[in-house]
């Protein structure tokens, strides 16, 4: 088994390659055309492409070779190739990888232990073996990789972040990662492992946790393979979570319907749940049932720190609205404290007292249309020692009518959304405690979604994460908290330390 530094050094020619190749490229957006046309002039380092049947052609801008040990490409170090052929014609072109010393390979296609074809796994993986080859999948789309210009997905973001991910779906890997960019969260590396045969979950996030661009951690498991593997994917969980890079979870297979689809995708069993969740809290990792809450707690955790207690501060217009986001917080055990004396003074001396009410949760009413006065209620919250982190609710569509009394010179067209911002901006600037943003749907239409779409994606880029709904706020602030008690728990300083 490789020591951490050999599989760091290891890993670093799979997501820094000197060179990758595609074989089975062609004209078509299929198979091997497919990863040569989402990567053709955005790939940072030399791609080559192979295929017997256009051997000697061009093919995207780039000459097609017969087969890796082509005379021509004698002295070519290819690090990393992405195989996208025929399951029954991998052993035959992995044994030419091996002989041209090729690191890393990805195996594009199925038709292997998913289908019980067990035994052309194992050829592969003796072939691999025989040359020290590793492989990602079969089954899966392989890496993502930003820095490098390396893609598994059309209109993937260029822009590097601090996330990397392992998916076993390929399909997911590239909607999850696209997803995290409209949660303001950016890859650093994800990859699809699909079945898995070799390199791993523990493999992979033994990498993440040495790696210095990757902060956050993501899952997408269906299955492990066997104990060992179990075992190690737990210490590694456990030691990334304690080296505060959180891990966050989405484990598939809680109904017997998606238990059976996982037989048929990846060729495993789903496991079992209860085991599963004690497994999340005993690593510290945030255990969670879908994409979209996979990319919004990795939202939270890029751009927020953790906040020290349970207990929030709640800004609603409109006593419907807090009644049900008090409901939703307090089910996942957010806590929404009597505020001191001291603030409802402060409160009283700006708020109008008809139509609004100052305990927590509180509900500006009209008064929530006003700029400047939600940057003052933020302020104030932010110094009460009852509570650790604010939470409010603010979409552009609501007061849209009240421009026109808020704005006295007339002459001056302003957008008061604009000034929501601004003073948004402001208080996050100021405030020690972490913000959240629940930003409601009231309307449906383009401009209300394009109105909602370029309001979030102001406030992401002030560092302010944006929610859709109060379910999903709860789940984030719990998930959030518990991570915190995680690491209170077990990294407490030792007595006489």
């Amino acid at each position: 088994m490789n020591t951490p530094s050999e599989t760091f050094l290891l890993l670093e020619k799979l997501f820094r390659p000197r060179a990758i190749g595609i074989i089975g490229a062609n004209p078509d957006p299929i198979a091997g055309g497919y990863f040569a046309r989402i990567m053709k002039d955005k790939i940072k380092v030399p791609m080559y492409l192979f295929n017997p049947k256009y051997a000697g052609q061009e093919l995207l801008g780039s000459k097609c070779y017969a087969s890796v040990l082509d005379k021509e490409l004698e002295g070519v170090i290819i690090d990393y190739v992405i195989l996208a052929v025929r399951a029954e014609l991998c052993p035959s072109i992995l044994e030419e990888l091996g002989q041209k010393g090729v690191h890393f390979v990805t195996i594009f296609a199925s038709g292997f232990g998913e289908i019980g074809k067990h035994d052309l796994e194992r050829k592969i993986l003796q072939i691999a073996r025989k040359y020290g080859m590793r492989i990602i999948g079969p089954n899966c789309l392989g890496i993502y990789v930003p820095s490098s210009g390396i893609y598994n997905g059309g209109n993937q973001s260029k822009k590097e972040g601090n996330f990397s991910a392992i998916f076993q779906s390929g399909g997911l890997a590239v909607n999850t990662a696209q997803l995290a960019v409209s949660y303001g969260v950016y890859i650093s590396k994800v990859v699809s492992i699909g079945n898995a045969i070799d390199l791993t979950y523990p493999d992979f996030m033994e990498y993440f946790l040495h790696d210095p661009k990757t902060r956050i951690i993501g899952l997408y498991l269906e299955h492990l393979k066997n104990q060992e593997v179990g075992r190690r994917f737990f210490n590694i969980a456990r030691e990334c979570n304690l080296n505060k890079k959180p891990v966050i979870l989405w484990r598939a297979g809680y109904g017997e319907a998606t238990k059976k689809a996982i037989v048929s995708h990846t060729g495993g069993l789903a496991g079992n749940n209860k085991i599963w969740e004690a497994v999340a809290k005993q690593t510290g990792s945030c255990l969670v049932h879908n994409s979209t809450e996979l990319a919004a707690l990795a939202s939270a955790f890029k751009l927020t720190k953790l906040p020290a207690s349970r207990k929030i501060g709640l800004i609603g217009i409109g006593g419907g609205s807090t009644i049900e986001a008090g409901d939703a917080l307090e089910k996942k055990g957010i806590l929404i404290p009597q505020l001191t004396d001291k603030t409802i003074k402060r409160f009283s001396r700006f708020l109008a007292e008809v139509n609004t009410s100052f305990t927590n949760p509180l509900d500006l009413g009209a008064e929530g249309a006003y700029p400047h006065k939600y940057y003052r209620v933020i302020s104030v919250l932010d110094k009460d020692p009852n509570i650790d982190a604010i939470v409010f609710v603010k979409d552009p569509e609501r007061f849209a009518t009240v421009q026109d009394e808020i704005i006295i010179d007339k002459d001056i067209d302003i957008d008061v959304n604009k000034l929501f911002i601004k003073f948004i901006s402001k208080a996050k600037k100021s405030c020690k405690k972490p913000m959240y943003c629940v930003m409601l749907k009231i309307n449906e239409g383009f401009e209300e979604y394009k109105s909602r779409l370029n309001f979030k994606l102001k406030l992401l880029n002030r560092g302010v994460p944006v929610f859709e709904s109060f379910d999903l706020m709860a789940t984030v602030l719990d998930h959030l908290n518990s991570y915190r008690e995680f690491l209170q728990k077990n990294l407490r300083p030792r007595s006489g330390s």
